[in-house]
């Protein structure tokens, strides 16, 4: 959804909290938290999207790890999941749904977690996500909008998948060369999560539909800092850069992230068509962790067997709430 549309809406909404509520509906993170024990807190989350490949097997394996991303993000372990479905029973094939079910109900496996039942409706459009629910020790908990000066920022994802999802919609790319995509999509964020125990990182999202200079803004609005991103230091998929030059292969969501971001970006010498993988709408995309500068080479260390590429791609300074690229 448009972020300055939510913004607006969700203003105007008095959600109910009470005592036991750590991380409510009020704030920009990835998930909600509610305590239910000095020593435990429920992490709840819940995403679905249309298919962006065209297997349903493995598009019900990539919801369900993107699902599973915000309970990761908040430094939770995943325990149950809900099935949420639309889909239009007059134009495809029940075994279809089938093996929607099974993808996500296989990743939901992988992440020692179980699936206890669902909801479906007949909708025209094809849809299909979860609702997760993990657990958090209430001290243990990452947020997002908590950035310290002195941080790095830590990225364990490279990113562009919109752009190559719309480049293989309009046969730019073949199936064989998106698959480094879906390898990534498919990957759970669960080890780059769990090396995150006892190290000095303050914050901590899921990179996903507002892109990363999207979900960074929201771990720094309104705490007095600028943050500098390396962009050379960003690491994308093969041809993102080359792709984000031309509109075609845009999804309309960058737009609106960009948009929305414009005003708090210092762009320096690089031309706008940057900001169009930066701002490029993610599935299943990394998390982005900021962490004290001596506990990096603990992080790596970790998380060397990671098959993906992690990168540094900037730190925090003080400053007026901007992100600096350079």
């Amino acid at each position: 959804m448009n972020p300055t549309l939510l913004d607006k809406v969700l203003s105007k909404v008095d959600f109910p909290v009470d005592a036991n509520t750590i991380v409510g509906a009020s704030g920009a993170d990835d998930a909600g938290i509610y305590k239910i024990s000095e020593h435990q807190a429920l992490v709840q989350t819940l995403d679905f999207f249309t298919p962006i490949v065209d297997d349903p097997y493995i598009f019900g394996q990539i919801a369900a790890a993107n699902s599973l991303s915000d309970v990761y993000a908040m430094g939770g372990k995943p325990l149950s999941a809900l099935n949420i479905v639309g889909f239009p029973d007059d134009k495809l094939d029940e075994n279809v749904l089938t093996q929607i079910l099974q993808g996500g109900a296989d990743k939901i496996k992988e992440a020692e977690a179980v699936i206890l039942g669902g909801h479906t409706i007949q909708d025209n459009e094809l849809k299909y996500g979860l609702s997760v629910t993990g657990i958090v020790h209430p001290e243990k908990i990452r947020i997002n909008n908590n950035l310290r000066v002195g941080d790095w920022l830590i990225l364990t994802k490279p990113i562009g998948t919109g752009i190559l999802t719309t480049a293989l919609k309009n046969d730019k790319i073949t199936e064989t060369e998106l698959q480094p995509v879906i390898d990534s999509m498919l990957y759970l964020n669960k080890t780059t999560s769990e090396a995150m125990e006892n190290l000095n990182v303050s914050a901590c999202t899921d990179v996903t539909g507002f892109g990363l200079l999207g979900h960074l803004w929201e771990m720094m609005q309104d705490l007095n800092v600028d943050v500098r991103i390396d962009v050379d230091k960003i690491v994308t998929f093969d041809n993102v850069r080359e792709f984000a030059s031309e509109s075609m292969f845009i999804p309309g969501g960058t737009l609106a992230n960009i948009n929305y971001l414009e005003r708090h970006i210092v762009l320096g010498d690089f031309p706008l068509w940057h900001l169009n993988y930066l701002c490029d709408p993610q599935t299943s995309g990394g998390l982005l962790i900021a962490i004290s500068e001596k506990d990096v080479e603990k992080y790596f260390e970790r998380i060397k067997s990671y098959p993906l590429t992690v990168s540094i791609i900037g730190e925090v300074m003080e400053g007026k709430d901007k992100i600096i690229l350079k």
